[in-house]
C-alpha cells in the first residue's frame, strides 16, 4: 500500500467557528474532521456549508481572522 501526504499552510480562521480554516490557496478545511470543504453555488451566491448551514463568501470574508501563532517556550 502506498500513501501520499500533503501539507497546507493555514492562514485564516472563522471568528464564530474556529475549526474552519483557510489555506493560502483559498481552500477551506474543517480541522476537527480533517476534511476539505467544497465551495458551493446556492441561490445565486457562492459560499460554503458551515456547521450545516450555507454561508455566502461575502459574509464569511467579514468573519475571517488571521491565525495567531503562539511562540513555543521550548
Amino acid at each position: 500500500m502506498t500513501s501520499i501526504s500533503i501539507s497546507y499552510t493555514l492562514k485564516y480562521e472563522l471568528s464564530f467557528a474556529p475549526q474552519y480554516k483557510w489555506s493560502e490557496k483559498n481552500d477551506c478545511f474543517n480541522v476537527k474532521t480533517g476534511r476539505r470543504i467544497k465551495q458551493v453555488y446556492n441561490n445565486g451566491c457562492i459560499g460554503y456549508s458551515i456547521n450545516g448551514k450555507f454561508k455566502s463568501l461575502k459574509y464569511l470574508r467579514t468573519q475571517l481572522v488571521k491565525i495567531q501563532i503562539t511562540p513555543n517556550p521550548f
